[in-house]
């Protein structure tokens, strides 16, 4: 609270010291000119590319709708491949010139070289995927994550498989080594360790990102014979395992949980009863998303365009789109209609509750957005030619994050202990369509 005073009075202040000199800025632009972040090239574009195209369908149909207040939006791609030097010194250059808004990044590494320059520079900043739980260690009032995090996201996951596995006794990791894939082995040994104790991680692997072969790693799970395999491999590593560990067996031998397994549920050959799911809530298929009406016609551009279904990368992006337009279309309704400066756009988007594509998103205090998470295990739907999520969960975000202002990892474990008598299951059972 005491960080959301000062941001507030920090925000008011910068505003009475442009007033003056930002009438020009307060005019409306020819346009809106904003920086997205992704990887569009190398290995994480699997992941990336989704994201730039559903940047594409969002711009064009804004565009299409006369834009944000009658202005159109111009977007500047920048390639995430090149390294931290790089994707700094690209991010200085956009706001060092006529770029009003960002959105980035997928890295979070990314977003947390990123978000102190964004305070820096006094540039609204959305990070459209990063997740990681140590980016609001510090305080920022101009970067703005509307996902989640990790914590919430991995507590679900094993939540999930303990509700439909409660006899698990024998569980095993792979994730990728660096920081994303060691925090989520972190956050769930910790889960298990409090809503579980007598269950054992009887193996732990973290393959090099980018490993070509999986066999050593598939050989030491079949030997370890785990009642669940946990992983958060992701992209091209995540289709070369399912590639190398289909034909042998070890779907049948042990539950798999991929936690971003959405992505690939187009390209892999995954059998029925693997639980997989997205980060955050953005599955467009989700009753929710249903419901609000506005996922339907993006997916449906997307697939014109690109000839596939969009993953929930796409509708991460997407939903940061929509997280910018609130925040323009708040502003002005706040300042009388008058374009809005950028201490003005970080203001609206204090504490914004908003319906996105997929769910509702509020923003807390320290700028982390509360969204739900979405869990489901593979299942075939007639009419869909690739499996689809059922058995759809959808935990509540809000009380799987801790507690503002508490370490990240200790903050969820009083959660989780909580959880063992409470589980913080809001729906179950959602069938797709």
């Amino acid at each position: 609270m005491q960080h959301f005073r000062q941001k507030t009075l920090a925000i008011a202040a910068l505003a009475l010291t442009t007033l003056a000199t930002s009438v020009m800025a307060q005019d409306k632009p020819e346009s809106i000119d904003i920086g997205v972040f992704t990887f569009m090239s190398g290995p994480a574009a699997a992941y990336g590319m989704p994201g730039r195209q559903g940047a594409e369908i969002m711009i064009e149909q804004i565009n299409a709708n006369g834009g944000i207040a009658g202005v159109p939006i111009a977007a500047t791609f920048v390639d995430e491949a090149q390294g931290a030097e790089g994707v700094i010194s690209e991010y200085r250059r956009l706001a060092e010139g006529k770029t009003d808004f960002m959105i980035a990044a997928l890295s979070s590494g990314n977003c947390l070289a990123l978000a102190p320059i964004a305070d820096q520079l006094q540039v609204p900043t959305v990070g459209w995927n990063c997740d990681t739980h140590q980016l609001y260690k510090k305080n920022y009032d101009y970067f703005y994550r509307p996902n989640g995090n990790t914590i919430a996201e991995f507590m679900a996951y094993t939540l999930y498989f303990l509700e439909e596995n409660p006899d698990v006794k024998r569980v095993a990791i792979i994730n990728p080594d660096y920081s994303f894939g060691h925090d989520a082995a972190e956050i769930v040994k910790a889960t298990l360790k409090a809503v579980k104790p007598e269950a054992e991680v009887v193996a732990e692997l973290f393959p090099k990102l980018g490993s070509a072969t999986y066999q050593t790693e598939i050989s030491r799970l079949a030997a370890a014979r785990p009642d669940v395999i946990f992983s958060n491999l992701w992209g091209g590593d995540l289709e070369n395992f399912i590639r190398q560990a289909q034909p042998r067996g070890i779907f049948a031998q042990s539950k798999a949980v991929l936690a971003l397994g959405e992505t690939v549920l187009q390209r892999s050959n995954l059998p029925e009863g693997v639980i997989v799911g997205v980060l955050g809530d953005g599955w467009w298929r989700s009753p929710d998303a249903q419901k609000i009406g506005k996922a339907e016609p993006f997916a449906a551009a997307y697939k014109a365009k690109f000839g596939e279904d969009p993953v929930f990368p796409a509708v991460k992006m997407a939903n940061a789109f929509l997280v910018m337009q609130a925040a323009y279309e708040t502003a002005m309704k706040t300042n009388g209609g008058t374009w809005p400066t950028h201490a003005e756009l970080v203001g609206a988007m204090e504490g914004l509750s908003m319906d996105t594509m997929t769910g509702k998103m509020r923003f807390r205090e320290d700028n982390d957005g509360i969204v739900d998470q979405v869990v489901g295990t593979t299942t075939i739907v007639e009419g869909i030619d690739y499996p689809v999520l059922g058995n759809m969960v959808r935990y509540d975000g809000a009380t799987l994050l801790p507690p503002l202002g508490e370490d990240r990892l200790a903050g969820s474990a009083r959660s989780r202990r909580r959880s063992s008598t409470n589980c913080p299951i809001q729906v179950a059972t959602s069938k797709p369509t």
